[in-house]
């Protein structure tokens, strides 16, 4: 389906291509487009340059601005990012992520802005509000240092027979 704008309302699709994008309640396998809106949808990629969710699932989404409100998604990959009560694993972003009573796995950005947040590991140049983390960066190159001689070791053991 290619259009310039396009909207899409409880249904079913493989593909969806355009300008701008509207999907309410809807299962998508990919959508690409410039600005996307998206209210309780699940998608497998996500592809544009403004993306706007709301109460979505996502396994990829990529693009310049993105918008997560009350959403979940395996990986985000973007200039800038916003998240309100989401989730995200993974969660990169060039510039900078405002994110405000969320939790992520991994953040990775210039800038980080936070409101009652948690995170495994947040690797940042700089970092504004309260943000809870389970890993910072020593106690991270002490657990890889520590996973790696485990694994060494068992390797090591495997090796004997």
């Amino acid at each position: 389906m290619t259009k310039k704008a396009l909207e899409l309302t409880e249904g079913e699709a493989q593909v969806i291509e355009g300008e701008f994008i509207n999907v309410k309640q809807s299962t998508v396998r990919v959508i690409e487009g410039g600005h996307i809106e998206l209210q309780q949808v699940g998608a497998l990629t996500i592809d544009g340059e403004r993306i706007d969710a709301t109460q979505s699932a996502a396994c990829i989404m990529r693009g310049k601005e993105l918008s997560l409100n009350q959403s979940i998604n395996i990986m985000s990959v973007s200039d800038n990012a916003s998240l309100n009560f989401s989730f995200s694993p993974i969660l990169i972003a060039k510039n900078n992520i405002n994110i405000d009573k969320s939790a992520a796995g991994v953040m990775i950005s210039k800038e980080i802005k936070s409101k009652d947040t948690s995170s495994l590991l947040m690797i940042a140049q700089k970092v504004e509000g309260n943000i809870t983390t389970l890993l910072d960066w020593k106690s991270a190159l002490a657990f890889g240092a520590v996973l790696g001689g485990v694994l060494g070791l068992a390797r090591l053991f495997m090796g004997r027979k």
